[in-house]
């Protein structure tokens, strides 16, 4: 093409291809492939798809490669292939569009959540789209387009990837839900201004929705950027499962009427997502060819700005809660974990906690029980515990089989019932199952999620919107000082207290020594520690840990007194004394000590807790706080 891309966007509307998926489809592709090695495989099918758009009117097309990076082609095992496929998928639409048409080099999202809501960095991310977009680069694209991001920070560390290597025009869309606002939450206002900033030459929105929405989107988009240009790419409606096949039905007139109204609204570059076909987007150039070039509607409207979100006061962490409370003020806290029951039969559960309570431990930390036994869930069992037996609870939440928005609704709706203290937990994978089809969501882990309970407690969610009052929770994470990756442990740790933890729970202990290396280590974060300790309930069950379960360390002399114990036929006796020990060792160390297992049982945890009252180097009382800061400033 003679004229830059920018320039001629800025002259007229420019039309986009549609769906490269929805067409390989239909060309007999199984949904199980790599869409994107077709691209070395079978060239010549990815050539006939961009044909097909440029005869119907395209003068953009898309190369083959939306997931071409790492991490998804990594699912295929096609990850040291990704500079070749981004390499051939560019030389394949250069090849397709000769001097016709500008070609777009794809690059759709990672496939795994980013910080703050996620594991990977975001220069770890960075890098990843900067391997993409250099394969793109050389193979000869005119412009990138980002496509189908729903996180803004992921789209930021794409834009200053591809920047790192090019200096082609970004194309930057996320995708929205109906109320204008990205899949996680961030409205129009907030995200488009931040596109700019990040460096887009154009923004839009594509994907997700529908014209009408998205045409609402658009408008909103205009309002708070104006004199932007703006791209919006529609699906061709909303997806409808017919025979097992997801069909998108809106016609091509239909998607036409809209390409009208899209650049009446500002609208330069227009083009179509899932399902849109060559028949969509002849009718679309038709459609806009007959319109003169549209004034941006944007520039009429250019003083309007969004109101200011309210200014709201955080809740000081020794409000939160009587834990919180009692941790600030440096007095030691006990408590025992129950499991919520299975079926929703709560009686034992009260009772255990209304005994607890009775006998002075202050709090009952009420585990994730989710598995593959139907139990009740940790929510309803904490509000149980605290409306019914009055006692304070640690709510313990896995992230593992929950979205984010499902978990943002459960800590809303948690804090409404009068939920304060959180112990957020990342999950295992399902092991042991009765139901071998069960699967895991792991949307966001424990690190993203103390991101979400932190904002709650600025009074905004994941899209930076206002809550109203924020929340007050007293935020708590878990950390395993004798896990196997020592030091990714320690790292995640630290993110985890940058993020806004206010404690942490750690077990349950075995090993003192690693204990005490942990909190030397970690030195930094004060944050007040909470030890677990749980007693053997067999010497099978001591040895398997020792030898069997990743991340637990259980000194051998722990297992050789309990199989000692067992030939004598103490077993009980010498579970509960090496429990006793372990509270007394620990306690120097730690904020406050939980008892778990022995079944629920309020006897035993008040028998091993009953230690630290006979040691006598250790107040047990309200002791001066300045004396106790200084037992667990290591935390």
């Amino acid at each position: 093409m003679n004229q830059s891309f920018l320039d001629a966007l800025r002259a007229r509307v420019l039309i986009c291809d549609g769906a490269m998926g929805t067409q390989l489809y239909a060309r007999g592709v199984f949904l199980n492939r790599a869409f994107e090695d077709l691209n070395l495989t079978e060239a010549d099918m990815v050539v006939g798809v961009h044909q097909a758009y440029l005869r119907a009117g395209a003068e953009i097309i898309e190369t083959n490669t939306f997931g071409a990076n790492r991490l998804k082609l990594a699912s295929f095992g096609l990850a040291e292939k990704v500079h070749a496929i981004n390499l051939a998928g560019a030389r394949i639409a250069r090849h397709a569009a000769r001097d016709a048409a500008w070609v777009a080099g794809s690059i759709g999202p990672l496939g795994v959540r980013v910080e703050p809501w996620g594991k990977t960095g975001l220069d770890e991310a960075q890098t990843i789209f900067a391997e993409q977009a250099a394969g793109l680069a050389e193979g000869g694209v005119d412009l990138f387009v980002l496509e189908t991001f729903r996180d803004v920070n992921e789209i930021g560390a794409a834009i200053h990837a591809i920047r790192s290597v090019s200096d082609r025009p970004i194309v930057a869309m996320l995708t929205t839900a109906e109320d204008g606002n990205t899949l996680d939450g961030t409205p129009v206002e907030q995200f488009g201004p931040q596109l700019v900033e990040f460096g887009a030459d154009v923004l839009g929105v594509n994907c997700s929705v529908g014209p009408a929405a998205m045409l609402d989107t658009i408008e909103r988009l205009a309002k708070a950027v104006p004199g932007a240009l703006l791209a919006a790419m529609p699906n061709a409606g909303k997806p409808r499962d017919v025979d097992g096949r997801n069909l998108y039905l809106c016609s091509p007139d239909y998607m036409a009427s809209y390409a009208r109204r899209f650049a009446g609204a500002g609208v330069r570059l227009i083009g179509g997502c899932c399902g849109t076909t060559p028949d969509h987007v002849k009718q679309i150039a038709h459609a806009v060819h007959a319109l003169s070039p549209a004034v941006p509607a944007a520039s009429a409207v250019a003083d309007v700005a969004p109101d200011a979100p309210p200014r709201v006061s955080p809740v000081p962490v020794e409000a939160k809660s009587q834990l919180s409370n009692a941790l600030r003020r440096g007095r030691f806290v006990t408590g025992i974990e129950l499991v919520p029951p299975a079926g929703f039969g709560h009686d034992r559960i009260v009772e255990q906690a209304r005994e607890a309570r009775i006998n002075g431990l202050d709090v009952v930390l009420v585990s994730d029980g989710s598995g593959s036994r139907a139990r009740m869930s940790a929510l309803a069992s904490a509000v149980t515990v605290e409306q019914v037996a009055g006692a304070e609870t640690i709510l313990q939440y896995c992230c593992r089989d929950h979205s984010l928005h499902a978990m943002q609704a459960d800590l809303l709706g948690a804090h409404a019932l009068g939920l304060r203290n959180l112990l957020l937990v990342t999950g295992r994978p399902l092991r042991h199952s009765e139901y071998p089809d069960a699967t895991a969501v792991f949307d966001v882990d424990s690190i993203g999620l103390t991101n979400v309970a932190a904002r709650f407690n600025r009074g905004e969610d994941v899209g930076g919107q206002p809550i109203g009052q924020p929340t007050a929770f007293h935020v708590g994470v878990a950390a395993n000082p004798t896990a196997v990756m020592p030091d990714r442990e320690l790292s995640r740790y630290r993110y985890k207290v940058e993020a806004g933890a206010e404690f942490v729970v750690m077990g349950p202990i075995y090993d003192v020594d690693a204990l005490r290396q942990f909190l030397e280590d970690t030195a930094g974060q004060r944050v007040p520690v909470i030890a677990v300790v749980r007693a053997f309930e067999t010497a099978r069950q001591a040895e398997q840990l020792a030898n069997e379960e990743p991340g637990v360390s259980v000194p051998e002399s722990l297992v050789q007194r309990m199989a000692e114990a067992e030939r004598v036929g103490h077993v009980a006796e010498e579970a509960l004394a090496i429990a006793r020990e372990l509270v007394v060792a620990i306690r120097p160390l730690v904020a406050g000590i939980i008892v778990a297992g022995a079944g629920g049982r309020v006897g035993a945890a008040l028998d091993i807790l009953g230690a630290l009252t006979n040691a006598s180097s250790i107040r047990t009382d309200d002791a001066p706080a300045g004396a106790v800061r200084r037992q667990v400033a290591v935390s």
